[in-house]
């Protein structure tokens, strides 16, 4: 019977239709938020921010950098990586899980560590990478945070560390608790000094990186929507058996319970930290 046999050219396996599916693969995107589909130039050229409902999709570290910094900047650090000092193993060895991180991600530990300027006012900058095993906190990043700070109080530079994390690496133990102490120590010497120290929480920042130098900034500043929190929302329901309010743990929740200082949109935020800057240094 005919009618079972497709003979028109450009059906889903013949050669132009290959071609057609390769052609528009990766183009468009769904919005996690409205569902609405995006074309990805758009979203490129949003700030990687939906058009329809201004949901934030995630950046990855040297995205913020480009997006913060005016133009070329030095990366300082970079060499750093982890010496797996539990030789911990789960499902699978850590020291796998590192090399699979740094082959997707093209970075030895999960942020950049830079030196730039913004509206030509010279800073040092951190970028937190969440796709690097989910932006954990090693002893390399809290090395490397500390590194900078420790730049900025030589310097007298203003400080900005962009956070995006699951908090602390829980493949290093205590060794990763103890980068909570480290950089809180350190960012008191910066205090001391009064240099300005500005936080941008994106989003997820949770665990041991809110409990310590996320939430310690002069300013600390959160993108709409972000989820902000030390657990999150599922494991404190479960734990006090009660329902947690509508957007709970969202920036703007934190915001209205005074826990963050502004939360500004992305295509604002340079600016916004611009403006910062004048009013601290000036």
């Amino acid at each position: 019977m005919a009618w079972f046999t497709r003979e028109k050219p450009g059906v889903e396996g013949s050669a132009e239709g290959e071609e057609k599916r390769i052609r528009t693969e990766g183009l468009w995107l769904k919005c996690d938020s409205c569902s609405q589909i995006i074309w990805k130039k758009a979203l490129d050229e949003n700030f990687q921010c939906c058009p329809k409902c201004d949901h934030h999709f995630r950046l990855d570290a040297r995205a913020r950098l480009a997006l913060l910094l005016d133009s070329d900047y030095d990366e300082f650090d970079a060499d750093l990586r982890s010496t797996d000092p539990l030789n911990f193993v789960d499902s699978r060895p850590y020291t796998a899980k590192l090399k699979e991180s740094e082959a997707s991600t093209q970075l030895f530990d999960a942020v950049i560590s830079a030196s730039g300027t913004v509206a030509g006012r010279r800073v040092n900058m951190c970028s937190m990478e969440s796709k690097f095993i989910g932006g954990s906190m090693g002893a390399v990043v809290g090395e490397i945070i500390t590194r900078a700070i420790e730049r900025s109080l030589s310097s007298r530079a203003p400080l900005i560390i962009v956070s995006a994390t699951g908090g602390a690496r829980m493949q290093e133990g205590a060794v990763s608790l103890i980068q909570m102490a480290k950089i809180s120590a350190a960012l008191m010497r910066l205090d001391d000094a009064k240099i300005p120290y500005i936080s941008v929480l994106t989003d997820p920042t949770t665990g041991g990186v809110t409990a310590s130098f996320a939430m310690l900034g002069d300013l600390n500043i959160a993108e709409p929507g972000a989820l902000i929190g030390f657990a999150g929302p599922r494991v404190i329901e479960q734990s006090i058996r009660q329902k947690l309010p509508a957007g709970f743990q969202r920036s703007e929740f934190l915001l209205e319970h005074g826990f963050l200082d502004a939360v500004v949109k992305r295509a604002e935020l340079k600016n916004y930290i611009a403006r910062s800057l004048r009013f601290f240094c000036d």
